[in-house]
C-alpha cells in the first residue's frame, strides 16, 4: 500500500514528513534510517511523523524527530516551522503549538508568511546539556585542530558553538565528526562554528549529531544566539546566515529564544513502506 509524504525544507534543512496522527504506519527507527539515505530512500536531514497530541497536552500536534541514522532528536526549529506551516494550512489558525519529547514550542505565522517558533528556554547548567562532568558551559575545555575554547547549551539537545575568526576557512567535515563524539559530550552533540559579523549579524555552519554538515539547524542557530549573547559578542537580537538562507534570532529577557524564518514544500510523494526494511 502506497503511503503519501511531504518532502519540506527551512532554509535547506530538509525534511520527509509522514503522518500517523490517524493511525501508525509502522515508522521504525530502522525504516526511518533508510527512507532519511539519499542514495537509496527519499533523503533528508531529519525525519518527521506527526502524531496525536498526548492526552491532556494542550499541543496542536506532537512532532516526533529522527535524525538519518535512525535515532532520536528532541528539538529542530526548522522542522517545526514546517509542521506549523501546514497546521496552518489545515485549520486557518495564526497560533500553534507544536509538542516533542522535550517540550511545548509554541508558534505563530506572520503577515509575510515567515514563521515564528518559541524555542523555549536555553539551558545553560552542565548536567542540562548534559555533559560528562560538571564545567564551566560558556568555556569548555575542549579543542580539536584550529578550533577552541567552545560554549555549550541546551535547546532540547546538546550544541556547542566555535567562535572562529572565519567559518569559511574550516575543514568541518573533518572536525565535526571529532568533535560530536567528544568524551565531554555522553549523549553527543551538534557542533555549531560561527564567525561575528556584526554585533547583529552571526555567520553559522553546524554539523548535526546523526546528519552531518546541514544547510541551516534552527536548534544550532539558537543555540549560538544564546552562547553569543552570553560571551558579549553580539546582543539579543541577531540574524544568522547559514548556507541555505537567513533565520532572525532573539534571547528574550525571561530566557526563551525566539527563531523566525520561511518555510517551503519542495513536494508531495508516494511511497511504498514495504520496501523499505522494519
Amino acid at each position: 500500500m502506497r503511503t503519501p509524504f511531504l518532502k519540506m525544507h527551512g532554509c535547506g534543512n530538509d525534511f520527509v514528513v509522514f503522518d500517523e496522527r490517524a493511525g501508525t504506519l509502522g515508522l521504525t527507527a530502522r525504516r526511518a534510517a533508510a527512507i532519511a539515505d539519499r542514495h537509496t530512500g527519499v533523503g533528508c536531514d531529519q525525519f518527521i511523523v506527526l502524531e496525536p497530541p498526548p492526552p491532556g497536552s494542550t499541543a496542536d500536534v506532537f512532532m516526533r524527530i529522527r535524525n538519518p541514522d535512525g535515532g532520536e532528536a528532541g528539538a529542530c526549529g526548522n522542522a517545526t516551522r514546517c509542521v506549523v506551516h501546514l497546521l496552518a494550512t489545515e485549520t486557518g489558525r495564526r497560533d500553534l503549538t507544536v509538542q516533542t519529547i522535550s517540550g511545548l514550542l509554541p508558534a505563530h505565522v506572520g503577515d509575510d508568511g515567515r514563521i515564528t517558533v518559541d524555542m523555549g528556554p536555553a539551558r545553560l547548567a552542565w548536567q542540562d546539556i548534559p555533559l560528562a562532568h560538571p564545567a564551566d558551559t560558556l568555556h569548555l575545555d575542549l579543542a580539536a585542530g584550529p578550533v577552541a575554547d567552545p560554549a555549550a547549551a541546551s535547546m532540547g539537545n546538546p550544541h556547542a558553538t566555535f567562535f572562529v575568526p572565519d567559518v569559511e576557512t574550516l575543514e568541518i567535515a573533518t572536525l565535526g565528526p571529532q568533535l560530536e563524539r567528544a568524551a565531554i559530550f555522553p549523549d553527543r552533540a551538534n557542533i555549531g562554528f560561527a564567525t561575528i559579523l556584526a554585533p547583529d549579524r552571526i555567520r553559522l555552519r553546524v554539523w548535526e549529531r546523526g546528519a552531518g554538515l546541514t544547510l541551516a539547524c534552527g536548534s544550532g542557530a539558537c543555540a549560538t544566539i544564546v552562547n553569543a549573547a552570553r560571551r558579549g559578542l553580539t546582543g539579543r537580537h541577531a540574524t544568522i546566515i547559514a548556507d541555505g538562507g537567513q533565520l532572525d534570532m532573539e534571547w528574550r529577557a525571561d530566557g526563551h529564544v525566539l527563531m523566525t524564518g520561511p518555510v517551503a514544500t519542495a513536494f508531495h510523494g508516494m511511497i511504498d513502506l514495504a520496501d523499505f526494511p522494519a
